[in-house]
């Protein structure tokens, strides 16, 4: 038998000569023996053989929730009762100086790249992208994701939730699709690609296909749970299948960001527990914290600032629907703890749960102050909030599906307890500082205990490529890579005092900006998280720097900056350098509109097949005159959607009931508009028209959040065949956020109240024609 062997030497070499050999992924596959010998018994058969994980390598459970202030679970002294991340913390390790970005796209970045939110595009949200590189939302090759790396490293992956990191013009039927989850290494996805959606009736997508849930818009659907089931049920065919093969399982639920929707029963807990307010539930929180340890003895409460008002300064009616607001907020992070408890127990049911390092961040930022100081619920058709009386009307339907809920921005700084600020507030520990709690049983040997060393969001990946035994990739498909901003911090595992891996890090988000250096923080904020422009239209500087030395001041309650001008001008000047090499500059880039798929488009064709298509890359009927013809045949007696772009909190519908042709449009939950034709529909061939002539659009006379609400009021003309058959008006056309166009269906949540998603069409439609004038 002759065999000549073409394996390489190269990796031998420079071994043998102490230098790393480069990393390179994909790995390449071993060269395989050239066979001369014709004889077929000459040498044994030989299959290409997989990469295989290292020995022992932990199963990696990733868990991420939204919108939760350092201070909201029971865990870390705050009111929602969190009894299953007590009981995760009880069998391992809670850090209290574990930091995120102080925004949910930025945090998910730097988390899944181990690089900083600026070095890969994600200086904002995707939806709040610039054409800026620190801005621009598209995630960069040279920047390979946890996902991709451990996949390559032998592990199978997959993500459940939010997905948030998707430019929104590749959010569409045809992709690209290199930059969704299934695109960045993650083998399977469940969920949705946008910053938050309805608990009730989300947009769901499986790998890069639109999946309505089954159960969507009935009672007992909820999409935290269902996102459950599909985890377990992923890993009980994995573990069927592959059970020697570690897994990487990110779960990110949309909770607990806005819309706080979640089951009456859960809301019910805590009836009356948020009547003494917000001042004294920080009081409360941080008494608490002070129990459990998990701030220092010496920490001190710091105050409430002057943007936000008192409670004793409330009416009794603003009491009273800002306490029901905070209930329903409660409820809905009791409700998810519940759901990933079932989640990790099903771990150990399944024997698998003693190799399985669980990682569990408490929040993507500081709580959500973006619901404006009067919070968010029963808005009016023109976008303006009603009087505190009449909204309290309807407190009790909080919760529920109609409505895009957010509680009062005083509850998000009262979660953020013992910090100054919130959400998008990166200046302050209130938005960059979140629990983390750490299980890994075969290994981490401390129960319950406390770690506070300074750590960054930057450093999971690296913290789980050594304990995986993987190598970060110098290149991947032939792209250098940027190297990890993180470092691991595997150490304080096992070593109480190991010291802080991470001794320099830089903050940034909406001009809201911070450095920290060995102890040292410097910050200085630019704007409120509920500013009615986001602060645009403020020159950066408004609010000198601060400076707070952590070793001695755990909440920042004593600024320095006035004792040690030197310290605050050196790390100024150190900011200015990290923001330059990080890609920060500019600071705050102006916004305009996205790129979309629809951009210099007024005339669009649609037929059947095309549905689930993001509002966000469709026409933008809202902002203009338009006209829609269908051609349709019409059975004897015809029902269902023929087209729909929108959901029940906003868009329109164009269906048929009763016999009858129907326009009906939505805005802010409220129907605004019902067109309905004086007779019924003919038998066969029709041509459906409906023209929209607007008002001159005009902004409402009050904002109750940062959101910028615009009126397009008008007139509806519907005609059949060229003839009209009714006229109306409708007082706003809103577009929901996250919703979708749909021809022949509804997909989603509803826009009429007249029928059920997806209310299919049961005649036939050949083509849609729409026309922006």
């Amino acid at each position: 038998m002759r065999i000549a062997s073409f394996a390489a030497t190269g990796a031998a070499l420079a071994l043998s000569l102490g230098v790393r050999a480069e990393e390179v992924l994909p790995k390449a596959e071993p060269a395989p023996a050239v066979i001369v010998d014709p004889s077929r018994d000459a040498a044994p058969p030989a299959w290409p053989q997989p990469v295989v994980a290292k020995a022992g390598a932990p199963n990696v459970v990733l868990v991420l929730l939204d919108d939760a202030g350092f201070g909201a679970t029971s865990t870390f002294g705050g009111p929602a009762k969190t009894p299953e991340l007590d009981r995760l913390a009880a069998r391992g390790l809670k850090y209290n100086a574990f930091h995120v970005s102080a925004l949910c796209s930025p945090t998910r970045a730097a988390l899944l790249s181990g690089r900083t939110d600026h070095q890969i595009g994600f200086g904002s949200v995707a939806d709040g992208a610039t054409g800026y590189p620190g801005y621009n939302a598209h995630w960069p090759r040279s920047a390979a994701s946890l996902a991709r790396v451990l996949r390559d490293n032998g592990y199978s992956t997959a993500a459940f939730g939010k997905w948030h990191n998707t430019p929104y013009d590749e959010i569409s039927p045809v992709g690209p699709f290199d930059r969704w989850p299934t695109g960045l290494g993650f083998e399977y996805f469940y969920g949705f690609l946008a910053g938050y959606d309805s608990q009730y009736a989300p947009r769901l997508y499986r790998n890069t296909t639109p999946a309505d849930p089954p159960r969507a818009g009935e009672p007992g659907y909820h999409l935290t749970t269902d996102l459950v089931d599909d985890a377990v049920k992923w890993v009980h065919a994995h573990e069927a299948v592959a059970p020697a093969k570690p897994f990487l399982l990110y779960f990110a639920p949309g909770a607990t960001h806005w819309p706080h929707q979640v089951p009456k029963e859960w809301i019910a807990k805590y009836a009356g527990a948020f009547d003494q307010g917000w001042d004294k539930l920080r009081e409360a929180t941080f008494a608490r914290q002070k129990a459990l340890g998990v701030i220092p003895a010496n920490a001190e409460l710091t105050p409430r600032p002057a943007e936000l008002p008192a409670w004793d300064a409330l009416s009794g009616d603003q009491k009273k629907l800002f306490a029901r607001q905070m209930e329903v907020y409660a409820a809905f992070m009791e409700q998810t703890d519940f759901e990933i408890g079932r989640l990790l127990k099903s771990l150990e049911k399944d024997g698998i749960a003693d190799n399985t390092l669980v990682l569990y961040i408490a929040g993507d930022n500081g709580g959500s102050g973006e619901g404006g100081v009067d919070g968010r619920d029963v808005i009016a058709v023109d976008g303006t909030a009603p009087s505190p009386a009449d909204r309290l009307k309807r407190a009790d339907e909080l919760g529920e599906e109609i409505f895009d809920n957010h509680y009062a921005a005083a509850w998000a700084w009262a979660s953020s307890t013992p910090f100054q600020w919130a959400k998008q507030v990166a200046s302050h520990l209130g938005g960059t500082r979140d629990p983390l709690i750490v299980s890994w049983p075969a290994k981490i040997k401390a129960r319950g205990e406390l770690r506070t060393q300074f750590q960054h969001i930057t450093d999971i990946a690296p913290t789980i490529y050594e304990l995986a035994g993987v190598t970060p990739p110098d290149k991947v498909d032939g792209v250098a890579q940027t190297p990890l901003e993180g470092k691991s911090f595997a150490a304080s595992f096992y070593d109480a005092k190991a010291p802080s891996s991470h001794g320099r890090q830089v903050f940034e988000t909406s001009g809201n900006r911070a450095i920290y250096q060995d102890g040292w923080w410097a910050g200085a904020r630019h704007v409120a998280p509920w500013s009615a422009t986001r602060g645009a239209d403020l020159a950066i500087g408004q609010h000198p720097w601060e400076l707070y030395d952590l070793r001695a001041d755990f909440s920042q309650a004593h600024d320095l900056a006035a004792e040690k001008p030197e310290k605050v001008k050196e790390l100024a000047a150190l900011f200015d350098s990290e923001a330059a090499r990080t890609q920060i500059y500019p600071l705050l880039p102006a916004r305009g509109n996205l790129p979309s798929p629809a951009d210099g488009r007024v005339v669009f064709d649609y037929r059947p097949g095309a549905d689930h298509i993001p509002q966000r890359i469709g026409p933008k009927f809202n902002r203009r005159a338009h006209s829609i013809l269908a051609e349709v045949t019409l059975p004897a007696e015809p029902a269902g959607v023929i087209f729909a772009d929108g959901g029940d909190y906003g868009g329109f519908s164009i269906y048929v009931k009763d016999g009858k042709l129907v326009y009906l449009a939505k805005a802010w939950g409220n129907v605004a508009g019902k067109i309905v034709s004086t007779g019924k529909l003919p038998v066969g061939a029709a041509r459906i028209g409906v023209e929209f002539i607007p008002d001159a659009a005009k902004p409402p006379p009050v904002r109750t959040s940062f959101e910028p609400r615009v009126v397009f009021a008008g007139k509806i003309i519907l005609s059949v065949n060229g003839a009209k058959v009714a006229e109306g008006r409708i007082e706003n056309l809103q577009l929901s956020y996250n919703e979708t166009l749909d021809v022949g269906l509804d997909s989603g949540a509803p826009v009429s109240p007249d029928y059920a998603a997806p209310f299919a069409f049961n005649g036939q439609i050949d083509k849609v024609h729409v026309e922006l004038k």
